[in-house]
């Protein structure tokens, strides 16, 4: 066993027994790990708040090497999700996060920029920011960061650059924009609007170092479209709807 260190996100949490949790955890350096805090359940324990639901954390941890485990020995807090109480919308946006998060991510597989990406969303949904264009926005930026965005600036199936179009036709199956002879025979095909692809488009250059995506967000509002569009892409790769979507509700 190595002891390691590294900022979390803590996205599940199961009582082990009368004094100890088993945790899942989202690192920056470690990716998704699985941790067994003794103790964290006395009244009186050295984790305070530190492993709360959405909490973001330090944690020193013993890190096992067979499947079993890890070990949690150390949680200093860096921020507390407190704006459950005052609004429930920011509550089911946070918890869409972390299920998209534990859905999308393989255990033992780190990936920064997205750990990034969901730190910055959670504390934005903590303050002031929309929750929904922030939801939007994360999972945006979750299939970028998982190599799992779809084709929209050629066809899907057969690479063909596509010209500009009104309503272009994306395909579900395909995973992403279908030219004029590739959309026969393809299942689950919808429409979008010009102006939809270029929000994706754009808010693509903010997902990665350096874009400024608070900016992005306060200027250009997400469009309805987007957000029931996202729905049904990430319900169609996991195979099963997301138990937090239904509460998403986009304004009218």
């Amino acid at each position: 066993m190595s002891t390691e260190k590294s900022l979390a996100i803590v996205l599940r949490r199961v009582d082990f027994s009368e004094t100890s949790l088993v945790l899942t955890l989202y690192t920056r350096d470690f990716g998704k790990i699985g941790i067994l805090a003794k103790g964290a359940r006395r009244a009186k324990n050295s984790f305070d708040f530190a492993l709360d639901l959405l909490a973001v954390c330090r944690v020193v941890f013993l890190h096992k090497s067979s499947t079993s485990l890890d070990l949690l020995t150390e949680a200093k807090l860096e921020h507390r999700f407190r704006s459950a109480a005052r609004d429930v919308t920011r509550l089911y946006a946070a918890m869409n996060l972390a299920e998209l998060l534990t859905e999308f991510t393989e255990y033992g597989d780190p990936c920064p920029d997205l750990f990034d990406a969901a730190y910055e969303t959670l504390q934005a949904i903590d303050r002031d920011g929309d929750a929904v264009a922030w939801t939007v926005w994360f999972q945006w930026a979750l299939l970028q960061h998982t190599g799992q965005r779809p084709a929209l600036d050629a066809c899907a199936v057969c690479g063909t650059a596509l010209k500009n179009s009104a309503r272009p036709v994306f395909g579900m199956q395909a995973g992403g924009l279908l030219c004029e002879s590739c959309r026969v025979g393809q299942r689950h095909q919808v429409r979008l609007r010009q102006e939809s692809l270029q929000w994706l488009l754009s808010a693509s250059q903010t997902t990665i170092p350096g874009g400024n995506a608070a900016e992005f967000i306060s200027q250009y509002p997400v469009p309805r479209e987007i957000h029931v569009f996202l729905q049904s892409y990430l319900v169609n790769l996991i195979g099963h709807p997301l138990k937090t979507q239904k509460f998403l509700q986009f304004p009218s």
